[in-house]
Formats: C-alpha cells, structure tokens, sequence
C-alpha cells in the first residue's frame, strides 16, 4: 500500500503564492500517475493537475492553468503544486492522489485513484 501525505498549505492573499508537497512511502511503480485534487466548503471534489510519473508529462484543470505547476522529484517520492497568483476561489482542503498502476491519460476521474492523502488548507483572503 501507498501512503501519501500533504503540507505546505497555510494562509496568503490574494497574488501570493504557497508550495504543496506531497511525499509517498510504500511501494509505487513507474506507470503510476498522481494528481493533485481540491475540495472547497459546500463544493465537490475537483481536480486540479495530474502528473504521470515516469515521463513527467503533465495536465492542468482550465482554472489552473498558467499559474499552478505540478512537478516530482524521483528520488524523494515526492509531487509537488506550485502555486501563484492566488485567487480567494482557489480556497479549498488540497488533496494529493495516486494510481498506481496503467491508466488512460489524463487521468482526471477521482475515482480512479487506489490512495488519498488527508489534504492540507489552504485559504486565500481578499
């Protein structure tokens, strides 16, 4: 089994900017693909970003895209979501996920993903 676990989440304003680490232990294999999901109050889970481990290929919800950057370091099994320009609808409980084994790319679906992480805040105020 994988267990997976989050930090780097906190309080900015709005234009700022934080770095979500993700660090995995357990077993993980190369066809793997992790992602990186958000929960606000109220709302469903939404996806974010997803990176296939391997090869480093990436992809980014519309809402995201251009300021949020998923990346992974190999060697500390850890997945990462840097994140600029921060808008107070980014607030959300940031969960990382991963499959571990082949999927069709990209993988979006939540429920496709074998294990969670119990998600860090992160708050964007006005």
């Amino acid at each position: 089994q994988v267990q997976l676990l989050e930090s780097g989440g906190g309080l900015v304003q709005t234009g700022g900017s934080l770095r979500l680490s993700c660090a995995a232990s357990g077993r993980t294999f190369s066809s793997a693909s992790m992602g990186w999901f958000r929960q606000a109050s109220g709302k469903e889970r939404e996806f974010v970003a997803t990176i296939r481990w391997s090869a480093g290929i990436t992809d980014y919800a519309d809402s995201v895209k251009g300021r949020f950057t998923i990346s992974r370091d190999n060697a500390k099994n850890t997945m990462y979501l840097q994140m600029s320009g921060l808008k107070p609808e980014d607030t959300a409980v940031y969960f990382c996920a991963v499959r571990l084994y082949g999927t069709p790319w990209p993988l979006r679906a939540p429920d496709h993903y074998d294990y969670w992480g119990q998600g860090t805040q992160v708050t964007v105020s006005s």
